[in-house]
């Protein structure tokens, strides 16, 4: 099974922007210094996300804020955002069985019921948890420094 990275790069540039966006401008090169990632491609995740209504990018000079409360997006949203059809691509099955196989034949359809009810299952088990939950297992994390002292160490990167 496979959730693209983009979806913990989208999280980790959620979490910034709800961190640091009333305090400073978040931008695609700041998102790019925090989360190691070309910002073209953090450019390309905005898109996403903003298409979404998830954040508001400004034009012209940039700054990402979130669009609606971390309490509202849920995992299954950005993720949705991010890649469509990843559900329908989780779990693949085999192209070209042999239809002269009884199983051959019929493995399609078979596999088809189980593997919707694991999509089914992850999709609102991904509904459950929301950027909130995860803001907050951010912030339960013993942190040494004060936030305000992270934001500007990458500021200066």
């Amino acid at each position: 099974m496979h959730i693209s990275t983009k979806c913990s790069v989208a999280l980790h540039c959620l979490i910034f922007i709800y961190e640091y966006g009333e305090k400073t401008r978040v931008t695609s090169d700041l998102l790019s210094k925090s989360t190691g990632i070309n910002s073209a491609t953090i450019r390309n995740i905005f898109r996403a996300l903003k298409k979404e209504e998830i954040i508001t990018v400004k034009a012209g000079t940039g700054g990402a804020t979130l669009s609606c409360p971390p309490d509202e997006i849920s995992l299954y949203r950005v993720c949705k955002a991010l890649e469509p059809d990843f559900l329908s691509k989780l779990i693949g099955v085999h192209r070209s069985p042999s239809p002269l196989c009884p199983i051959g034949r019929n493995i399609h359809h078979v596999l088809d019921c189980s593997y919707q009810k694991i999509r089914n299952d992850l999709k609102e088990s991904l509904g459950k948890i929301t950027l909130a939950d995860i803001i907050s297992d951010y912030e339960g994390i013993d942190q040494e420094e004060t936030e305000s002292e992270e934001g500007k160490e990458i500021e200066n990167q």
